[in-house]
C-alpha cells in the first residue's frame, strides 16, 4: 500500500479585500505530493506561485481549502502553533538568503537546531557546511560572503533541522548564472542524500526541467500538472 501524500492541498483559496474590490490570488488550488518527489511550481508573475508556497509553508493563512503537511491539517492553526510545524516539518530556502548579519556561518547554519533545543548541533552543522563547500568560511559573517557563499549558507541552515519537507522559493534568483547553477546542484545532492520533498517555486526552466514533477499555475489556478520521467 502506498503511503498518504506528505502534502494535501484541497480547495485552496486566497484573496484579499481592499475596500470594496477583492483580488483572487489563488482560487481552489489542489494538489498532493508524494513523499521524496521533487516539484516544481513554475507561471508567470502574479500567477500565485510565490503565494502558494507561503501558505504551504505556515507564513501565511488561507482564505479557504485545507492543507496537510505530513499528516497534520496547517489551516487554521495559530501563529505559534504554525511556528511549531515548521519548525518540525519545513526547511525554506529564501531568494535573499535571510541570513542574520550578527551570526557567523555557522552560528545561522546552527540556529534552527538551537531554536528546537537540541542537543549538540554542532557536528552536523559543521558537516552541511563541508558539504556546501564553506569549512573555511565557518566564522564569516554574511556581509564577508558572496551571494553565492550566503545562499549556500542558507541551504546548509535549511537541511539542519532534518526536516521531511524542503521549500525554495526562487533560490537562485539573485545569483550569476555560474553560482547559480552550483547552487542547483548542491541543492539537489543535498536532496537526494536527505531524502527530502523538495517543493521549489522557480522562473528557470533550466532549473525545473531538473524536477520530477512540473505543476504550472495562471491567474490563480493549476493549468498543468506534468509528471516527468
Amino acid at each position: 500500500m502506498p503511503s498518504d501524500p506528505i502534502i494535501q492541498v484541497r480547495g485552496l483559496t486566497k484573496s484579499i479585500t481592499n475596500g470594496a474590490h477583492t483580488v483572487e490570488i489563488l482560487r481552489g488550488v489542489g494538489f498532493d505530493v508524494p513523499k521524496g518527489q521533487f516539484i516544481a511550481i513554475m507561471g508567470p508573475s502574479g500567477s500565485g506561485k510565490s503565494t502558494l508556497l507561503g501558505l504551504l509553508a505556515g507564513l501565511d493563512s488561507a482564505t479557504a481549502g485545507s492543507i496537510v503537511l505530513d499528516g497534520e491539517e496547517i489551516t487554521g492553526l495559530g501563529e505559534d502553533e504554525l511556528a511549531m510545524v515548521r519548525g518540525r516539518k519545513i526547511g525554506f530556502v529564501f531568494q535573499s538568503y535571510q541570513l542574520i548579519p550578527t551570526l557567523t556561518a555557522l552560528e545561522n547554519v546552527l540556529l534552527p537546531h538551537e531554536l528546537a533545543g537540541g542537543g549538540n548541533g554542532r557536528p552536523r552543522a559543521l558537516e552541511l557546511l563541508e558539504s556546501v563547500g564553506l569549512t573555511g568560511r565557518r566564522d564569516h559573517y554574511p556581509i564577508q560572503l558572496s551571494g553565492g557563499e550566503q545562499q549556500r549558507v542558507a541551504l546548509a541552515r535549511a537541511f539542519m533541522a532534518r526536516p521531511p519537507i524542503l521549500m525554495a522559493d526562487e533560490p537562485t534568483g539573485n545569483l550569476d548564472s555560474a553560482n547559480g547553477a552550483h547552487v542547483l546542484e548542491l541543492l539537489l545532492a543535498l536532496n537526494r542524500r536527505e531524502g527530502t520533498t523538495l517543493v521549489l517555486v522557480t522562473h528557470d526552466a533550466a532549473l525545473a526541467a531538473q524536477a520530477g514533477r512540473i505543476l504550472r499555475l495562471k491567474d490563480g489556478v493549476v493549468v498543468g500538472d506534468d509528471l516527468r520521467a
